[in-house]
Order: structure tokens, then C-alpha cells, then sequence
């Protein structure tokens, strides 16, 4: 069953020379979304809408009801309709093959402002702004790059980026604080900068716990210094899933933390199947999924915030290509409530989590990774 995840919504970002950040503002609540290309005219302008203005999306092959980030872009784009009265248009991608096409269509719509959904359409992006630059673009979890992956920028492309490894840090040290097995595991559903931040900062809590407690807690399927680690290959076979968790859980594990969009629901049922609990990724599981008495909690990215605040701002003639990059200080990240479990962990852990969360956003404690904005 899919439910509303804006307000808490999946990854980070390959640039490492991005340092701005955005606010996100108060947030809202928007209807489910569709599934399939639609075209909404749903509201009144307020006046503040440039004349034949248009916001456009394309999801990533996960499709508009992953429980993750594609859902969370879609409900940004529903949003604005909503409440900004502008038209929008939605189309859904099932392989790689379909993101310059829906591109393409949606300039052939008459989109003025387009927005892609993840790492995996970078190239097919970067492709239509440079050739089309009366158009403006937006890219989640992702800034554009030359062949010799430097960093490339263009005035008409807004990258909307997450450092979500600050978060999921927190998320490490609260599932080193709470395993009873002594070993967790993460595990991605491809190798790219936007999956791997998560699984960097999870490492690190881990390893922050271990020497604060003198403890030895195990991490199975992320190797952060080696960047090396377990992939499904996708982030749709949910079978994969399945597959990774119950490998993890044969080895002792009895938390675990899926980076890999609907994939994450098969390594639910796994981890259910074992009572052991997991912590999802990109939205609040616990809202979004049907697997809430599992969830410890989420590393939240507010995707559907950003969506939504890059749709005002373009849409009323203000378009800035300068990146967003959501933090801990800016709320563009987060870790979701305890739900079910806010009664079984320690007051001491979570005053320890509050701490470093604290430490994070002053500047005091830095999450360094190769793969953060």
C-alpha cells in the first residue's frame, strides 16, 4: 500500500567542490501520486507564476510508487501544483533507455522547467540543457560532470543534493547502540555516490560507537575505506533483496539498513521473517512502507521539499543554478522519529545521538566521504 511521503523524504551527490546550501521551507501535504504521466492544472495561479510556465519530472527506473525517493520528487511536483497553481506533467521511466526519450517529450510538451530524479540521469540531462538552454533543469542527487569527471556547471541545471552521510552517522551509532547480535549490515542497490554516502556515514557511526564503548560491533556488506561492498545490481528486483538481507541475517546480523529504493521492501520481508528490525532510507519508512513495526527508524532526505521550493523559484522567474545541498543544519536530512521502538532505546543513546546531531551541525564534528556534495 503507498502512502504520502513528502514531508519526510532517498541520496547524496558526486561533486565534492559544492558547498551551497538552501533552506527548506515549511512544509506541506500533497495527494498520492499517479504512477503514470499525468498533467495537472489543478489550482489558480497565484500571480506569482511566470506566463507559460511548466514544471516537468522524470523518474528514475524505480517509478513513482518506490516508497522512496522517486515517490518524494513526485509528491514535490503534486505539491506545487497544488498550491502554486502551476501545470506540471509527470513521466515515469521502467529502463535506462526511457530517460532521454521522456526528456524529449517533455520538451516536446512544452516544459519549461524539467526535473530529473536521481544519479542515473545525469548524462541524458546534461545532454538536453546543453541542447537546450532557453529550458531550465533540475537534477536530484546529482551534479553534472565533463568525461574526465570534473565538475561541470551550467547556468540553466540547479543540482539538488543531499549529504545524507551526516544523518545515516547517526544512524550507525543508534544501530551499534541497539543490535543484541553485535553485527548489522547495509548493503546498496548500485554502486554510485548517492548510495554509497549512505553506507560511509552508517560505517562511521558504527565505528564512533565502538570507540566510545570499547565495543565491537560488526558491519557486514560495506567496506568504507576500500569503497568496496554489497550491491544488488538494481533498485527493482525486490527477490535481490530478499536474497542480500537473508545472507546478512545467516551471518549473525539482526539490523539492517537497505540502500536500494523497492528493494529495501524485499529485504523487509527477510528481516521480518528473522524479527530482526531494519532502518530505511530516503523517507520515513515507517509512513511510506507497510513495515513500520520493523523500523527503527530513517535516514530522511527532504526531497520532496526541495522539489517543491525549486518549483517556486523557478516558477516565479527567480531560477538559480546554484546547488542545493541539504544538511543536518538545514533540515534538508534528517533521522526520523523511533515510532514502535521509542520506548526501547536508552535515554542514554538517544541523548548521545542528540549530541553528535549537535556537534554536526556546528561544524564541530565533520562526516568526511568521498562520495558527499
Amino acid at each position: 500500500m503507498k502512502k504520502s511521503i513528502i514531508a519526510v523524504a532517498g541520496a547524496a551527490a558526486v561533486a565534492l567542490t559544492l558547498a551551497a546550501c538552501g533552506t527548506p521551507t515549511d512544509e506541506g501535504t500533497a495527494e498520492e501520486t499517479s504512477g503514470t504521466e499525468t498533467s495537472s492544472e489543478s489550482a489558480e495561479p497565484t500571480g506569482d507564476v511566470v506566463e507559460g510556465f511548466k514544471a516537468c519530472m522524470v523518474s528514475d527506473q524505480g517509478g513513482w510508487d518506490d516508497q522512496s525517493f522517486n515517490q518524494s520528487g513526485k509528491e514535490g511536483l503534486d505539491r506545487a501544483a497544488d498550491e502554486l497553481g502551476v501545470e506540471v506533467n509527470a513521466v515515469e521511466s521502467t529502463a535506462d533507455a526511457d530517460y532521454g526519450p521522456n526528456i524529449d517529450s517533455l520538451i516536446s510538451d512544452g516544459c519549461t522547467y524539467i526535473i530529473g530524479v536521481g544519479f542515473l540521469l545525469e548524462p541524458a540531462i546534461q545532454s538536453a540543457a546543453e541542447a537546450n538552454t532557453d529550458i531550465q533543469f533540475a537534477l536530484i542527487d546529482s551534479a553534472l560532470s565533463n568525461d574526465d569527471f570534473s565538475l561541470l556547471e551550467l547556468d540553466n541545471v540547479k543540482p539538488l543534493l543531499f549529504n545524507t552521510a551526516e544523518a545515516s552517522f547517526l544512524a550507525g551509532y543508534l544501530a551499534a547502540g541497539m543490535t543484541e547480535s553485535g553485527t548489522v549490515g547495509t548493503f546498496g542497490g548500485l554502486p554510485i555516490p548517492s548510495v554509497q554516502i549512505f553506507m560511509d556515514g552508517f560505517a562511521d557511526g558504527i565505528t564512533k560507537y565502538n570507540e566510545d564503548n570499547g565495543a565491537d560491533v560488526t558491519l557486514l556488506g560495506w567496506d568504507k575505506e576500500a569503497q568496496t561492498g554489497s550491491f544488488t545490481g538494481d533498485f527493482e528486483n525486490q527477490a535481490n533483496g530478499t536474497t542480500t538481507a537473508q545472507g546478512f541475517i545467516d551471518q549473525g546480523a539482526d539490523i539492517v539498513m537497505p540502500v536500494a529504493g523497492p528493494v529495501g521492501l524485499g529485504a523487509a520481508t527477510a528481516i521480518q521473517g528473522a524479527n530482526g528490525t531494519m532502518i530505511w532510507v530516503d523517507s520515513d519508512g515507517f509512513a511510506s512502507t507497510d513495515y513500520g513495526d520493523i523500523i527503527v527508524t530513517s535516514v530522511m532526505k527532504e526531497i520532496g521539499q526541495a522539489v517543491f521550493d525549486s518549483i517556486a523559484e523557478a516558477s516565479s522567474g527567480s531560477f538559480d543554478a546554484t546547488p542545493y545541498v541539504g544538511t543536518l543544519e538545514n533540515e534538508g536530512v534528517g533521522l526520523a522519529d523511533f515510532h514502535d521502538f521509542a520506548d526501547s532505546v536508552p535515554q542514554e543513546l538517544q541523548d548521545k545521538i542528540a549530541e553528535y546531531q549537535e556537534q554536526i551541525i556546528s561544524g564541530d564534528l565533520v562526516i568526511e566521504t568521498p562520495n558527499a556534495p
